[in-house]
Order: C-alpha cells, then sequence, then structure tokens
C-alpha cells in the first residue's frame, strides 16, 4: 500500500505546481518533480505518471497489476490536486486552447515524454547507473527542458495525470484529451522500445524480488 500512497502524494504535489503557477514555471514544476522522486523513489520507484509507468511495464520492471493501480493512483493524485487550486485561485470559466495546431501540439507530446522516459529508464532502472544520486536531478531538469522547449506548442503536459488536472481547472480543453493521451502514451512506448533495443542485456525480466513493490 505504502508505493501507491506515494504515487498518489508525488502526483498530487506535481499537478498542484502545475496549476499554482498556471503550467507557466517550468523550473518551478521540474524542481517539484524532483524533490518528489527524491522523496519516494525508494519507495515506488516515483513514477508520478502513468505514461513513466507505461514505459517501465514495458521495459519488464513492474508487473501488470502494479502498473494499473499506479495509474490509478496518479489519475486520482491529478484530480485531487486540481480541485484543491480552485480553492486558491479564481480558474478560467471556460478552456481555451483555439490556437493550438493539433499537429504540433501530438508532436510536442510525443517528443516531450519520450525524453522525459527516455531518461527515467536510462538513470532510474538501468544496471550500469544503479546506486546513482543524480536520478531525480536528471528527471527533473528533463521536464524543464522539455516544458521550455515545447510547452508553447501543447502546454507542455508530458504526463496524462496531468493533463487531466488541467482539464479540471479548465485550463485545457476536455476534447482535447486524446492529444494528451496518444501523445504522451506513445512517446513513452516508443522511449521503452528504443530502450530495450539500445541495451539487449537489460531485456530479461528482473526476479520478483527485485521488481518494484
Amino acid at each position: 500500500m505504502n508505493k501507491y500512497i506515494t504515487e498518489f502524494i508525488g502526483t498530487f504535489f506535481l499537478v498542484l505546481t502545475v496549476g499554482l503557477t498556471s503550467g507557466m514555471n517550468a523550473l518551478a514544476i521540474g524542481s517539484a518533480l524532483m524533490v518528489m522522486i527524491y522523496a519516494g523513489g525508494h519507495i515506488s520507484g516515483a513514477h508520478y505518471n502513468p505514461a513513466v509507468t507505461l514505459a517501465v511495464y514495458i521495459r519488464k520492471r513492474i508487473s501488470l497489476g502494479d502498473a494499473l493501480i499506479y495509474m490509478g493512483c496518479q489519475f486520482a493524485g491529478g484530480l485531487i490536486a486540481a480541485l484543491v487550486v480552485s480553492l486558491f485561485m479564481h480558474l478560467p470559466e471556460v478552456a481555451d486552447q483555439s490556437t493550438m495546431n493539433t499537429g504540433k501540439a501530438i508532436m510536442a507530446e510525443l517528443f516531450g515524454t519520450f525524453a522525459l522516459a527516455y531518461v527515467v529508464l536510462n538513470v532510474a532502472t538501468a544496471k550500469g547507473n544503479e546506486g546513482n544520486s543524480y536520478f531525480g536531478l536528471a528527471i527533473g531538469f528533463t521536464v524543464f527542458a522539455m516544458a521550455s522547449a515545447l510547452g508553447q506548442f501543447s502546454g507542455g503536459a508530458f504526463n496524462p495525470a496531468v493533463a487531466v488536472g488541467l482539464i479540471v481547472m479548465n485550463i485545457f480543453e476536455g476534447i482535447k484529451i486524446w492529444i494528451y493521451l496518444l501523445g504522451c502514451f506513445g512517446g513513452a512506448a516508443i522511449a521503452a522500445v528504443v530502450f530495450n533495443l539500445n541495451n539487449p542485456a537489460e531485456k530479461t525480466p528482473a526476479p520478483p524480488e527485485a521488481m518494484i513493490d
């Protein structure tokens, strides 16, 4: 149960930071993710992102059952955070993404999430990087870099739980959720496939005692 609580808490504070900064402070968002990763990495692996959980599942470092529960906790954390943000701020009555280019938005979410998941897999799950102390910093700065570079095209979610939270906050349009689901899950899946191809020695599933539990 502790790993599920950890995923809820980490995602909650990530989405809370996104909401309270209106998604405009990439450094604060990346920093929030970084500190939550350091806080919970030893308990749950600190995914805080359904797309990252998918990548870790394809990487064979988490079971299907745990992956599904992780995703449920992450979405729940994002939803609750969105409701808490509404207590602090006056949120828009209607979301407006009318100027967003759909094609560019999908590519931005796909590339940004690919980078995030690729970094997570390499710094937090690869045998060659076991026991490193920089994994949280690397992941947090990946979000900072991708949000700074690509956020202008899609809003820079790179995380379906963040996207859902922003929809609840009327910052993203609900009808465009498919962009974030397709882009985020697609980017994460591709990152996992690339990781496996690039690291053939890592393909062997971890023994049960080595999997996140």
